[in-house]
């Protein structure tokens, strides 16, 4: 195995730590999700077990990320972004940033409905920026209820119960950044709790 392999993988343990910690998820969790017990997990983020396929690969598809960004691997020479829609809740997410943890960062697209929805506001942690592309944004956000057309920009805490949704049923395409626990709220799951938010005009 030649040096820069062993630097890769000597890199995995402390990057799946982070990664873990900066969703919010604990040991337990991840080994009831991934099939892979504690133990092996633990001993994997302290670099006290080699990192395989079979380990990778239920950590890749848990984080919903690449399995190249879990170990860091060297880019090619090709600079093409390969995005892979993720499509959730009648709603589709296209990643645009690879780096697992942190902000991340996503084109939305809220398909065209036949008759408007009924606001059915969430809330959890963390912290969302959004820009509207193209159509016209509802913005159901705490007691507010805001129409935003293309060009303007909102941002808010996420633990204020907040929706988003079309003002007038047509497409709505959005910019997001996703602050801590926003990506893994909005793609995969929901919580609760309460705060402060504000628009960007």
């Amino acid at each position: 195995m030649d040096g820069e392999t062993e630097d890769v993988l000597d890199a995995v343990g402390p990057r799946l730590r982070a990664l873990r910690r900066g969703r919010g998820i604990t040991l337990a969790d991840l080994a009831a999700t991934t099939g892979v017990s504690e133990s092996t997990l633990s001993r994997l983020e302290s670099g006290q077990r080699r990192a395989t396929l079979e380990l990778l690969l239920p950590l890749a598809r848990t984080y919903d990320v690449p399995l190249d960004d879990l170990v860091g691997a060297p880019r090619t020479g090709d600079p093409r972004i390969h995005l892979k829609p993720i499509r959730r809740f009648g709603m589709i997410f296209v990643p645009l940033s690879r780096r697992p943890g942190g902000t991340q960062a996503f084109k939305m697209i809220i398909p065209a409905q036949p008759k408007p929805l009924e606001p059915t506001p969430q809330t959890h942690e963390g912290f969302e920026w959004l820009y509207v592309l193209n159509g016209r944004l509802r913005l159901v956000l705490g007691e507010r209820d805001l129409t935003l057309p293309p060009g303007e920009a909102a941002e808010f805490d996420t633990s204020l119960p907040h929706w988003l949704g079309s003002a007038d049923g047509g497409v709505v395409e959005l910019l997001i950044l996703f602050g801590l626990q926003g990506m893994r709220a909005h793609v995969r799951a929901g919580s609760h709790r309460s705060s402060h938010g504000g628009i960007q005009r």
